[in-house]
C-alpha cells in the first residue's frame, strides 16, 4: 500500500510542526503550510490523501480552501480545525463538505483517530492500477502500451498514460476537466483552454479502438467531463 498523504494548513507553527511530526511518526507522507494563499495554492497542486485545514489564516480563509477543494477534488477528504466557541465556523464549514472537524485546543490522539476514520471511508484515493483488462485487450500502464487482441501493441505517450491512468483509478466518477488539469497536467486550471484534454481523450479512444461517436470505455458527462467506465476482465 502507497505511503498515504497529509496537507496540514496551519498558521500557528508550534501547532503544524507538532502535528507533522506525530503524522510522519504514524507513517504519514506531510506537507504543510502556514498561509491561506499558499495553502489555495497547495490544495490545488499537493497530491495528497486528506487536508487538515485551519479556518483562519493570514493572507487567505480557510473556508475558501475549502470552497476550491470542493469544487476540484469533490471526494478529497478535509479535517477542519476551529477555535472554540466558533459553532458557525464549524457549521459554515460542515455545509461546504467537510467531512469532520476538531476544536482546538485538541488532543493529537483525537485527531488521529478522526484521520483514520475519515481516510477508511473516503474514496478519494484508490489503490494503484498497473494493467486493465477491457473488451479487445489490456492496458499496461507501467510499459505505456496497449496490447489489443489482435496482436497489435499500441504505445502510450507519458501524458496519455498518465490521464488513463487517473480516469482509471477513478472508474465509474465523472472527473471534470479542471480536476483533470489540475491532478494530471498539474497546472491551475483558471483561466487554461481545456481543448487539449479533449485531443487527448480523442487520441485514447482511437488507441482503445473506443469509438468515439458512442464510446463504450471513456464517457463524455455531458456538463461534468469524462469517466472511464467500470470493465469486468
Amino acid at each position: 500500500m502507497s505511503q498515504q498523504r497529509i496537507l496540514v494548513v496551519e498558521d500557528d507553527s508550534a501547532i503544524r510542526q507538532g502535528l507533522v511530526d506525530a503524522l510522519q511518526f504514524q507513517g504519514y507522507q506531510t506537507y504543510d503550510i502556514g498561509r491561506g494563499d499558499q495553502g489555495l495554492e497547495m490544495a490545488r497542486s499537493v497530491d495528497c490523501d486528506l487536508i487538515v485545514l485551519d479556518l483562519v489564516l493570514p493572507g487567505g480563509d480557510g473556508l475558501d480552501i475549502l470552497r476550491e477543494v470542493r469544487a476540484l477534488r469533490p471526494t478529497l477528504p478535509v479535517i477542519i480545525l476551529t477555535a472554540l466557541g466558533k459553532e458557525s465556523q464549524r457549521i459554515q464549514g460542515l455545509r461546504l463538505g467537510a467531512d469532520d472537524y476538531v476544536v482546538k485546543p485538541f488532543s493529537v490522539a483525537e485527531l488521529l483517530a478522526r484521520i483514520e476514520t475519515v481516510l477508511r471511508r473516503s474514496p478519494e484515493r484508490p489503490s494503484d492500477v498497473r494493467e486493465v483488462v477491457f473488451p479487445g485487450g489490456r492496458i499496461d500502464l507501467d510499459r505505456c502500451e496497449v496490447r489489443l487482441d489482435d496482436g497489435r501493441r499500441v504505445e502510450l505517450p507519458e501524458r496519455e498514460r498518465d490521464l488513463l491512468r487517473y480516469l482509471v483509478q477513478n472508474a465509474g466518477r465523472a472527473i471534470s476537466r479542471d480536476e483533470i488539469l489540475s491532478r494530471v497536467w498539474r497546472i491551475d486550471p483558471g483561466g487554461v483552454p481545456t481543448r487539449t484534454i479533449d485531443v487527448h481523450i480523442g487520441r485514447l479512444r482511437e488507441k482503445l479502438g473506443d469509438d468515439s461517436s458512442s464510446p463504450s470505455l471513456i464517457l463524455t458527462v455531458h456538463g461534468k467531463g469524462y469517466m472511464f467506465a467500470k470493465t469486468k476482465p
